[in-house]
């Protein structure tokens, strides 16, 4: 289903479409409504469902120099706004395998579409519950096989891009037809 105007919705919108539609309760003394198909977006993932079903996020790591990290004068430049960030993904508020299935579809989008460089906003976690899930595991997951494939290495953010709650991530270029 398309939004208004013939547009599809982003994964980014469908997540929050979910979250608020999970979050909304009927007025007193009216009866919930059944979900009608005209307004409730199609869910349809990017990639097939079947690829994420059997996929768990891998357990974290107890080795904390996961990956390879940008080289200084690149990640300056992101900062500096010198090298452009082409796409953006925010997972504030998702599960870990919510989290995970997003992250991964993103990525692989991003680099099909010859995108170089991202920015993955993970939340810097609340203060009296320690440091954020995913602000913790992001960077492990961009070091297995199924982001390698895609990632060339990434690095904490500046502060203006989301500082330790953000990442910046740098993918790999996209091989050339032909050659």
């Amino acid at each position: 289903m398309s939004a208004r105007g013939g547009r599809s919705l982003s994964d980014d919108d469908r997540i929050l479409w979910n979250k608020v539609a999970r979050s909304a309760k009927p007025l007193k003394g009216t009866a919930p409504l059944g979900a009608d198909p005209e307004t409730v977006p199609d869910m349809q993932p990017i990639v097939p469902a079947a690829v994420f079903s059997d996929i768990a996020p891998p357990p974290p790591s107890k080795d904390h120099k996961v990956g390879r990290h940008l080289d200084r004068p690149t990640h300056d430049k992101l900062a500096k706004g010198r090298l452009v960030i082409e796409a953006k993904v925010d997972l504030h508020g998702l599960t870990q395998r919510e989290a995970h299935g997003l992250l991964l579809s993103f990525l692989h989008r991003a680099h099909a579409s010859g995108v170089r460089y991202v920015l993955v906003v993970t939340g810097k976690g609340s203060t009296n519950k320690g440091d954020g899930v995913l602000r913790r595991v992001v960077p492990e997951w961009l070091a297995t096989p199924a982001f390698r494939s895609v990632v060339s290495s990434h690095d904490s953010a500046a502060r203006h891009h989301g500082g330790g709650g953000a990442l910046y991530v740098r993918l790999r270029r996209h091989a050339a037809a032909g050659g």
